[in-house]
Formats: C-alpha cells, sequence, structure tokens
C-alpha cells in the first residue's frame, strides 16, 4: 500500500525564503499550496497557487479550500508571510501599524484558524511561524517596534498552541531568523549587516529551511523557537 503524500501550505511563498521552502518540500515528496500577493502559476503539478493578501480572511479561505479540493489534507503549514518596517516609534503611521497587524498578524491567525480544523480531523499536524531574532533581541541601530509587537505575537501564540492542541497530535513551533540574505538587501548593505551578528556574517536562505526541515521531523519538538540568528539572541 503506497502512502498518501503529504501536503503543505507556505504562505509568502513568492520568492525567498517561502520559495526555497515550496522547493524543499517538494524535494521531500510533499504537495505544496503556495500563496504570495504577486505568485506566478507553478508548472509543476504538484504545486498550486493561491495569488492573495494573506491578510485577508477570504484569502486564506482560498488557500485551504485549494488545499482540500485539490489534495484533500494539510499536514503542515508554514506561517512565513510578513513585512518588516523599520521606523523610530513616534513615526510609524496608522498605515504602517495595520498593514503590519494585518499580515504578520492577521495572516497567521486566519490561515492557522482554519488549517488547524483541518488537522484536527486526523488528530495531527505541524505549524511552524517565521517571526525574528528582533523579539528577543533588540537593538538600538534598528528601531522595530511593530516587528517586535507583531512577530513577538507569534512567538507567545507559538507556545499557547502548542499546549492546547498537544494531545490533538499538532506540534507547533517557530524559527526566528537574524538578518538572512534575500534580494531584499542590497550588495552595498552586506558589510554593515554581517557585522551585526556574532558569528560576523548574515545567515543564508538555506540555514532557514534547514530549520524549518529540522521541526518537520523533530516529532518531539514543539511550543520551541530556534533562533537562526548567527548568535545574536544569545549576546554581543
Amino acid at each position: 500500500m503506497v502512502a498518501e503524500q503529504k501536503v503543505a501550505v507556505i504562505t509568502g511563498a513568492g520568492q525567498g525564503i517561502g520559495a526555497a521552502l515550496v522547493d524543499a518540500y517538494r524535494a521531500r515528496n510533499y504537495q505544496v499550496v503556495a500563496n504570495s500577493l504577486s505568485i506566478s502559476r507553478s508548472n509543476d503539478t504538484g504545486v498550486v497557487t493561491v495569488r492573495g493578501d494573506i491578510s485577508n480572511r477570504k484569502t486564506a479561505e482560498r488557500v485551504v479550500d485549494e488545499a482540500m479540493a485539490r489534495f484533500g489534507r494539510i499536514d503542515t503549514l508554514i506561517n512565513n508571510a510578513g513585512i518588516f518596517i523599520a521606523k523610530p516609534f513616534t513615526q510609524y503611521t496608522d498605515s504602517d501599524y495595520l498593514t503590519m497587524l494585518g499580515i504578520n498578524l492577521g495572516g497567521f491567525f486566519y490561515t492557522s484558524q482554519l488549517a488547524i480544523a483541518v488537522m484536527e480531523q486526523c488528530n495531527s499536524g505541524h505549524i511552524v511561524q517565521v517571526t525574528t531574532s528582533l523579539v528577543d533581541h533588540a537593538r538600538s541601530a534598528v528601531p522595530s517596534v511593530l516587528a517586535s509587537l507583531t512577530k513577538g505575537g507569534l512567538a507567545a501564540a507559538t507556545k499557547s498552541l502548542a499546549i492546547e492542541y498537544a494531545k490533538r497530535g499538532i506540534r507547533v513551533n517557530a524559527v526566528a531568523p537574524g538578518v538572512i540574505k534575500t534580494p531584499m538587501h542590497g550588495a552595498e548593505e552586506y558589510a554593515q549587516l554581517d557585522a551585526m551578528h556574532p558569528i560576523g556574517h548574515m545567515g543564508e536562505i538555506s540555514d532557514i529551511v534547514g530549520a524549518v526541515l529540522y521541526l518537520e521531523s523533530a516529532g518531539f519538538v514543539t511550543g520551541e523557537t530556534i533562533h537562526v540568528d548567527g548568535g545574536q539572541a544569545a549576546g554581543h
């Protein structure tokens, strides 16, 4: 008897870490539902793309509905979608606040709520949030109250959900990156960003993917946040 393929839902999957996670889960023979605001259709029959703003509940509903219609199950949810706006606290606008709240927290809330309802039916599942090392290691050079407010909320919710659903076979974890070398950073910034990490350099996308895949296979780990930050959370 051939086991059914598992299914991963990945938000923020249009580029960078999210796109790499799609490839990594496909390499593990998962079928994938990938979402982002501007994602393109995939030529891979094992990948279904859902374009839309994950801060809108209707987008989250479409993502979960597509997973169930095409693949009939959800085994893993990676809440990777997020936005970062660095400003002095008094310069944040209402728009900044609502945008970060909507994507970082709203997207997590809607998608997780719907996915957990599916996972409960099978008494199994795994959810991973991508947060930030700044939650535990604030830096005066990087004013980031809204990142700490929203991603810190995800870190707290990770523990709460892990305990609430532990006996239902659903694990919930998080990965907290430092600065990762992605297209959002220009080469002219590299030296400054490298110096922010005790280990002496930025992380690579593969570092985050590796941490998520570890959590995927770590059946005895739940409620945990893994810092993949070059030592930032430990100190300087």
